[in-house]
């Protein structure tokens, strides 16, 4: 008899989705303030962007790996989602979190800069 866990019953999977969570929402929370914070507001941010970023694109790897139904449900959903964003996917996102990271590098550039 083999025992196989459902993707979303591991328990690093469901921290990482709760990490995931709490960073979304503390940069969502953000988002529209973030033209009138201080520097050091806006660095503290732009690192919050970057952690979220890098756990999502593990979190990404991961569903991409798994061969559990509802993870290829829940790839399936991030990718429509992304698409929904304009991001082009080809059924990969690595693009798109390359864009992001990209992003994410500008901004703190420009931020170096003034």
């Amino acid at each position: 008899y083999c025992f196989t866990m459902n993707f979303l019953d591991s328990e690093i999977v469901q921290q990482e989705m709760k990490d995931i969570e709490i960073l979304q929402n503390k940069v969502y929370s953000n988002v529209f303030t973030f033209p009138n914070m201080n520097d050091k507001d806006k660095i503290e941010h732009i690192e919050c962007l970057e952690e979220l970023i890098g756990k999502q694109q593990i979190f990404y790897k991961r569903l991409s790996l798994s061969n559990d139904p509802k993870a290829k449900e829940m790839k399936k959903n991030v990718m429509e989602s992304a698409e929904m964003f304009g991001f082009q996917s080809d059924g990969d996102l690595s693009l798109m979190f390359s864009q992001l990271s990209e992003t994410i590098k500008k901004m703190r550039q420009s931020l170096d800069k003034s």
